[in-house]
């Protein structure tokens, strides 16, 4: 029994839209704790009379990328050729789920290992470059499921 061609459809960009939505949470939460672990290590600093390292924004924007991950997998959901093919609905609203909880949750965490990078920057002013590196390493892990997710999802094309 084939599935109804526009159901199909409204699988794919449901997929799509839960891709970027699990993402975008990851990129919230992950900022956010990033961001106040940064503007503690500003208020220690200035109570110490120490200057605030402006470097520490790096910390706090690192898990806005996972959003961008998000949206390029949406983007390709969105596709004609993807959200027409009728055998993609199903199989698209799961790579979303499953990819958007990787990039969230690899978000997440890298919010929690920059908040660590923001509070030892700030108190010791030294590791910068090892602390991007600890910050780059949870990166790779959306990296990887946005390309993996790709393939799946290129699978539907024409």
């Amino acid at each position: 029994m084939a599935m109804d061609p526009a159901l199909s459809q409204g699988l794919a960009v449901a997929g799509g839209i839960v891709t970027l939505g699990l993402s975008a949470l990851g990129s919230a939460i992950g900022t956010g704790v990033a961001g106040g672990a940064a503007v503690g290590a500003w208020k220690k600093c200035y109570a110490q009379g120490k200057p605030a390292p402006f470097t520490l924004l790096s910390f706090v924007g690192a898990p806005f990328t996972q959003t961008l991950y998000g949206m390029i997998l949406m983007f390709l959901m969105f596709g004609d050729d993807v959200r027409m093919s009728p055998s993609s609905g199903i199989p698209c609203l799961v790579i979303g789920l499953f990819a958007g909880l990787g990039i969230g949750a690899s978000a997440i965490m890298q919010g929690r290992c920059a908040a660590a990078a923001a509070d030892a920057q700030g108190e010791t002013g030294k590791g910068f470059t090892n602390y991007l590196v600890a910050i780059g390493i949870v990166e790779t892990v959306a990296i990887f499921t946005m390309v993996f997710a790709l393939l799946g999802i290129l699978k539907f094309k024409a």
